[in-house]
């Protein structure tokens, strides 16, 4: 009846929807991991079960996310959903996830969040919102049960209000990151509710949305990350109204933009926050010449700032950029100080003198030339620095950088790596306590006595060294890395190493000295570098065990047979797919098994050779021609003959020359879509005698009609009649 096939219909189309999800995604069906991004999906597929853990649909074109979509995906800890088109959720969508840890909706067209529907994600962590279409989080928040959330990914180029109790329900968040290019309406307090931020990124380039956010975070963020911002000029206090203690400890401008003016004032207001230790600048753009306002700044106090990053910052016009004279009070309490992808040339002596809390200095990838470090690097400069970095300058002087540096007495880690020395002299003045020094990739064409003997750490890849024979009592690792070495160096100058890289160099001996004294503890060889004299036998091994692996496999599953039924197809392919009928020989070929041979000789040939009219069989025993390969002597019986007869039992099946006409006769059939094959059952075969390489012969009689051999000789009358009839076909 009716309501019987519309069960009918709806269990099909199910049937049919898991099968095309299955189609689809099989991963979704192999593993816990389903992975269906990137497939044109218009909403999400059916036949979700509580086996997958991971879902990804991300990338696809899905525009509403429905109640029964995900009901059963009771395990779900991961939901990936950015990239579509997603503008309608019904309010219980996510209400059986009760598992997820991390939901991906950024990147749709969300005009609006809802609290209902997060309310049952007791356990989600991570939470991306971030590149929707929504204006606001509107009136209360929409986080209100999400006590275990972690992270949170907000905003987009329309996003502008943030208000209060937007943020209700939220106690302590690892990251939070606002898109809030666009934000220009704040209401103080809406942050203050999130007790503690560990790290806070925020897009924005209104000031005065800015100051409120930064007052409302003071005392709940350890590290503020702004990006795209322009500093005021004018005075405004980021700490008014706020008590102490706070919390923000880091803060880091990315590509931000600085005037003379507006880097004055950011100075005197960070001051303000007491808390604060840390200042990056990354891709910054300062649009000056260094004219500070010196006065204002040394009169707001000292810094409370211990390390500055400045990284890739853009001066324009660098080269008219003035020495900052009058910034010396504030960078006597510096500890850090890290200038790098800067264009920096020098640094007046006058400054350097300043840093004297300074123990870590960072120049790398700048401009530093020898002449000019003699200024940045000036009797009395820099009296407390422990590690220094010029790395990838145009340093071309080794002895007069050695020099330089000598006037640091406290400088125990240099690293000079990446510039182009070129030579090295006999004798060179280090500082006294220098402990680590890295040259590689100087340049250097050998090792001489202007390496210290102090150094416990010594670095010299990439050299093109040919040989190292140093005495270096105190040295305990060294780096000899990318060199052109043939012997190690010798063990009883450097008695206190403990670790040794040699990798890529061309080492081809060891001698007894090079260990003499020495005990080897860990060294990082792999196999083939310890062992190459036996890497040849190993291939051979593993090659020849491979090779009975595919033999023992071809034979279980009778490679052998496809291999030769292929390659003979394929020359046959060559030849015309039917041979023209001046060509044809016999009416048919007969395929049979030698052990069937007396029914086939005495019986089947005598009633058809002796019609009338006669028939014309191709027998092997009698037809074949002598001395042709028998595959060839198979094809060529096939070809030039009308039909091709298999007298089908169970001595047939286990016949591999029985096997082989089949096959090439199945693909006859299918080249011309004729009726070429006769099927005769000689006997009942079960179907469990017929092996699994017989497929083509189980597809035939699945597909094909056959003659049965019946036992009665009324019923054999009408058998050879019909078989008479299919010949003439």
């Amino acid at each position: 009846n009716w309501q019987m096939l519309a069960i009918y219909m709806v269990l099909a189309a199910n049937l049919s929807e898991q099968q095309a999800l299955k189609q689809a995604s099989p991963s979704c069906y192999a593993s816990q991991l389903c992975n269906c991004s990137s497939m044109g999906f218009d909403f999400i597929p059916p036949g979700l079960t509580a086996k997958i853990t991971v879902l990804n649909l991300a990338h696809n074109r899905i525009k509403r996310i429905q109640s029964q979509d995900l009901q059963q995906a009771l395990n779900l800890r991961a939901l990936l959903l950015q990239s579509n088109k997603i503008s309608s959720i019904d309010e219980d969508s996510f209400q059986s996830l009760a598992k997820l840890e991390l939901l991906d909706l950024s990147n749709n067209s969300l005009a609006h969040l809802s609290s209902l529907w997060f309310g049952h994600l007791f356990s989600l962590q991570h939470l991306h919102l971030q590149g929707n279409s929504y204006r606001d989080l509107g009136q209360s928040s929409p986080f209100s049960s999400l006590r275990n959330l972690s992270s949170l990914y907000l905003g987009n180029p329309w996003f502008s209000v943030i208000r209060q109790g937007n943020f209700e329900g939220i106690e302590q968040l690892h990251k939070l990151w606002i898109d809030g290019s666009n934000l220009s309406q704040y209401e103080q307090g809406s942050l203050k509710s999130i007790k503690e931020i560990n790290h806070m990124i925020i897009n924005i380039r209104n000031i005065n949305v800015f100051s409120e956010i930064v007052r409302d975070l003071l005392h709940s963020v350890s590290w503020l990350e702004v990006t795209e911002i322009k500093l005021p000029v004018e005075k405004k206090s980021l700490v008014q109204n706020s008590t102490r203690p706070f919390r923000i400890q880091k803060l880091t401008f990315k590509e931000a933009f600085f005037t003379d003016q507006t880097i004055s004032q950011a100075i005197v207001s960070l001051k303000e926050i007491t808390s604060l230790k840390e200042l990056e600048a990354i891709n910054c753009v300062l649009a000056g010449k260094g004219i500070w306002n010196t006065e204002e700044i040394a009169r707001s106090g000292q810094s409370f700032v211990e390390t500055v990053t400045i990284k890739k910052i853009m001066i324009q016009n660098f080269h008219l950029f003035f020495d900052l004279e009058g910034m010396e009070s504030q960078i006597n309490e510096l500890k850090r100080l890290t200038i790098a992808s800067s264009n920096v040339f020098m640094v007046p002596c006058k400054l350097a003198r300043h840093f004297s809390s300074l123990q870590y200095l960072d120049f790398h990838d700048n401009l530093l030339v020898n002449n000019r470090l003699n200024e940045t690097i000036c009797k009395g400069s820099w009296p407390s620095l422990q590690t220094l970095n010029l790395s990838q300058n145009s340093l071309k002087s080794l002895e007069q950088t050695a020099k330089y540096t000598s006037r640091l007495p406290k400088l125990n880690n240099l690293d000079i790596s990446q510039n182009n020395f070129g030579e090295i002299p006999n004798v060179c003045e280090w500082p006294e306590n220098l402990k680590y020094l890295n040259l590689s990739s100087t340049q250097i064409p050998k090792v001489t006595t202007c390496i210290p003997q102090t150094l416990e750490v010594l670095d010299v890849s990439a050299n093109n060294l040919k040989e190292f024979g140093l005495e270096l009592p105190f040295l305990k690792e060294l780096y000899l890395t990318r060199n052109q070495l043939k012997t190690l160096p010798g063990a009883a100058p450097i008695p206190n190493l403990v670790a040794l890289s040699v990798r890529r160099n061309k080492l081809n001996s060891f001698s007894k000295e090079a260990f003499e004294g020495a005990q080897v503890g860990t060294v990082h060889l792999s196999v083939t570098e310890c062992h190459k004299s036996l890497v040849v036998p190993l291939i051979c091994v593993l090659v020849f065990l491979l090779i009975l692996l595919l033999v023992a496999v071809g034979y279980k599953y009778h490679m052998v047979w496809y291999l030769r039924m292929t390659w003979a197809w394929l020359q046959a392919k060559r030849k015309p797919k039917r041979a023209p009928p001046k060509d044809i020989c016999y009416d048919a070929f007969v395929s049979y098994s030698e052990n069937d041979s007396e029914w086939v000789e005495n019986t089947m040939v005598r009633e058809l050779e002796q019609a009338c009219p006669p028939f014309r069989l191709c027998l092997h025993k009698r037809d074949f021609v002598p001395g042709k390969w028998i595959v060839d002597n198979i094809i060529d019986s096939i070809e030039k003959s009308h039909k091709t007869l298999f007298v089908l039992s169970e001595h047939f099946v286990r016949s591999e020359w029985c096997k082989y006409e089949l096959d090439f006769s199945h693909f006859r059939l299918f080249d011309e879509n004729n009726d070429a094959a006769i099927l005769i059952l000689l006997e009942p075969i079960q179907s469990n005698v017929i092996p699994k390489r017989f497929c083509k012969l189980r597809k035939i009689m699945n597909t094909r009609t056959y003659l049965e051999w019946p036992a009665g000789e009324e019923q054999q009358q009408m058998f050879w009649e019909n078989l008479k009839g299919a010949l003439k076909s």
